[in-house]
């Protein structure tokens, strides 16, 4: 290295990765520990990769194809290379990020429009299929310019900076003026690519694009992201997966904004937003996978390199112990400062277990379109509810108002479906959302809420969703017990619908262990009678059932022909008795699962399985029952679902597979809602609540049951057997 290079390398890099990280990351290598375990692992792939050949083939393949793999592979392969560089000062490594972004200079400008280009809304690439991926491309193949930048002449940076740079930043930002100024995940990723190139090459008026829009003006842009897309909480509009997707972007050119214009105090602005959005999308996950609400691939969890990033640039800033414990399940180190910092933490085991919380994070940018609930307790187990009073979250919503997902020791119970997509499987449908998605996915009798007449919520249309929103009526929680109550009425005209939901912990009793209960009520009001259906989506086998079934045993019916029901086999089907309705399935964490709900005679249960009108196997063979009320204008569903029990096959033996309910009732006094539970054994509780929107913590609330006056405060309460029997 020549001495006006190392005079250059006191200036670069300097975008996520700082000259002075680059000291403290040399330093660290004097040392054994995690840094250098990952260094050396790293220089290891970098060595093999130099005695290969540089390939950058012309795009031809969609998601998933050996084109379009290839060049995220060499994306990743100049930042490592680029990093190698800076902690060796050996130009080898630096001169292979120069020869393939030569070949990318030289290929770049004869490219068209990629051939494999997704017809329709979104914007094509050049490299990729959609212009979201070329931007993706430019966050790495930004850092990795700046990495190398001090081993380069400047005939070096004319040629790539020309040939290159410039091109790709005015394809995306000039040439693309709908998705740069879109606020939406896609113009995050544009914006903090063209910012990021911005800032390596000097372009200040790239920035300033990339962070007001276009025309400066404020009305597109990073900050608007910022502004539109996240709660005030750091709730992403689009859901978990998305939310992890996004992360990236927000993580990475904030990061590049603090280093070279700190002044923008941009880890401050909106009371901190982006290390909000990180922790939450922490808190957005059970046994360490993101919750599958809307579009979502259901195997993403917080391993994903986008919250390694976030993990690492928040603990940089922040030295919470909290998040060395996220960082420690990661098993992951990055090579930045950042890394570096949590790399030497974990090594002298600062680290302190995470808190995840019972907690309800407020939906749009306000926080008042409703909200995602999260209610969490242990119970034999880590038990988790998921409650989604949530907005549509854009194109990637689904159109489930008011539905809700539950998990029990490490395992999905009730479930949702999230995305029909092999991701970047090119034999389905070349990696991308597959047809059934629209058909399947996204309707709303895929998820665990009401279907009335089996239409979709807003008519399966996306503005109208986006345009309304359910409200939550109130959440709470206390020692034992975590309830919320929502309501929404524009998703059907003339219907109103509203749900509670409570997470409830029985504690242990003398030798009764602990247990819990996730009650669930559901009323639908109009003025005109409809047909209202109400789908519970299980993982598990079914087990048994407290009424007769009327099997399907040698051909199967289709139970409808859209919205979702063209999807649907009919597999059995029954009328239940008015009274105690028992549904009971066996998952595999072996566990038993107890479904009780109350029946009124006239309320039919139906056993379906996916798989109809899906003649390229598409989707997955998952099963569901559905109480249906097919003709009425008021309704109300009430359910509990019990876990219980377990079996073992392995040591050969089987507890408690029979729910210990033995009588549901539901009663109501004006305004209170009273859930009756009878056990085995004789115990009796009542679960009271008050789901109208105006309740103030001191207000007393009082009710009628079997002659005897009952008060709480607030909004709920658990009455036992003990107070029953004190007559108010």
């Amino acid at each position: 290295m020549t001495s006006q290079s190392i005079a250059m390398a006191s200036q670069n890099p300097n975008l996520v990765i700082s000259a002075v990280d680059i000291e403290n990351m040399r330093g660290s290598l004097n040392k054994s520990g995690k840094f250098k375990e990952q260094f050396i692992r790293t220089k290891a792939a970098a060595d093999k990769q130099l005695m290969q050949a540089i390939i950058v083939p012309v795009p031809a393949d969609g998601g998933g194809g050996y084109t379009h793999e290839r060049h995220k592979e060499n994306y990743t392969l100049m930042v490592n290379m680029g990093v190698v560089y800076q902690l060796t000062q050996d130009e080898k490594y630096a001169n292979y990020v120069r020869d393939m972004l030569f070949k990318y200079a030289e290929l770049y400008p004869t490219l068209p429009l990629h051939p494999k280009r997704k017809m329709g809304k979104q914007n094509p690439g050049k490299l990729f299929w959609q212009s979201l991926n070329e931007a993706v491309w430019l966050v790495y193949t930004s850092q990795a310019y700046d990495l190398i930048l001090p081993s380069l002449s400047a005939e070096d940076k004319t040629k790539i900076e020309n040939g290159l740079f410039r091109p790709i930043v005015k394809f995306l930002s000039v040439d693309s003026p709908e998705t740069f100024n879109k606020v939406h995940n896609h113009g995050t990723w544009t914006t903090a690519a063209v910012g990021m190139t911005g800032y390596v090459l000097g372009e200040l008026d790239w920035v300033e694009q990339a962070l007001y829009g276009l025309d400066k003006s404020g009305t597109g842009g990073f900050l608007r992201q910022l502004d539109e897309l996240f709660s005030p909480q750091g709730y992403y509009n689009e859901g978990p997966y998305y939310q992890r997707y996004a992360l990236m972007p927000f993580v990475t050119f904030a990061k590049a904004i603090q280093a070279n214009q700190p002044e923008r105090k941009i880890f401050e602005y909106r009371d901190g937003i982006v290390l909000k959005a990180i922790d939450t999308t922490i808190q957005l996950s059970y046994n360490q996978l993101f919750f599958p609400i809307n579009d979502a691939i259901k195997d993403k969890g917080i391993d994903t390199i986008e919250l390694v990033h976030g993990v690492a640039i928040a603990y940089g800033l922040t030295g919470d112990a909290g998040l060395l414990d996220i960082a420690k399940q990661q098993n992951q180190i990055l090579l930045t400062g950042d890394g570096l910092k949590v790399a030497q933490a974990l090594d002298n085991k600062l680290e302190k277990p995470y808190q995840f919380q019972s907690i309800a994070y407020g939906d749009g940018n306000n926080g008042e379109q409703g909200a995602l609930v999260i209610m969490r307790q242990n119970v034999n187990g880590e038990q988790a509810v998921l409650f989604k009073p949530a907005a549509q979250g854009l194109g990637h919503g689904h159109f489930d108002k008011l539905t809700w997902q539950f998990y029990d020791k490490g395992e999905e119970i009730v479930s949702d479906y999230g995305a029909a997509r092999f991701l970047n499987v090119e034999a389905k449908y070349g990696g991308r959302y597959l047809p059934e998605n629209q058909t399947w996915a996204k309707q709303t009798v895929a998820h665990n809420t009401m279907v009335v007449d089996e239409k979709s919520h807003f008519n399966g249309n996306v503005d109208t969703g986006n345009a309304n929103y359910p409200t939550l009526v109130f959440f709470d929680k206390s020692k034992n017990i975590t309830i919320s109550s929502a309501k929404i009425d524009s998703a059907y005209k003339g219907v109103s619908l509203k749900r509670t939901i409570a997470l409830i912990k029985l504690p242990a009793q003398q030798e009764v262990a602990a247990k819990s209960f996730v009650v669930d009520v559901f009323e639908a009001n109009s003025t005109k009678e409809h047909q209202y259906d109400l789908p519970v989506h299980y993982k598990g086998h079914l087990i048994s059932t407290s009424f007769d079934l009327n099997t399907q045993l040698s051909r199967l019916s289709v139970l409808g022909k859209d919205n979702g029901y063209q999807h649907l086999w009919l597999k059995a089907q029954s009328k239940p008795k008015a009274g105690l309705s028992q549904v009971t399935w066996l998952n595999e964490n072996g566990r038993f699962y107890t479904n009780s709900s109350i029946m009124d005679g006239d309320t039919s249960i139906l056993f379906t399985q996916i798989g109809a009108n899906d003649p390229l196997f598409n989707l997955r063979n998952e099963n569901a029952f559905i109480n249906r009320k097919a003709k009425a204008k008021q309704h109300t569903f009430v359910s509990v679902l019990e876990p219980h029990g377990e079996y073992n096959p392995s040591k050969e033996f089987t507890t408690s597979a029979v729910s210990s309910i033995e009588q549901l009732a539901h009663h109501k006094d004006k305004h209170i809602d009273i859930i009756e539970i009878k056990l085995a054994g004789g115990k009796r509780y009542l679960l009271a609540f008050n789901a109208t929107e105006k309740v103030n913590a001191n207000q007393i609330n009082t009710f009628l049951f079997n002659g005897a006056k009952y008060q709480f405060d607030g909004r709920y309460k658990l009455f036992n057997i003990k107070q029953l029997q004190h007559k108010g």
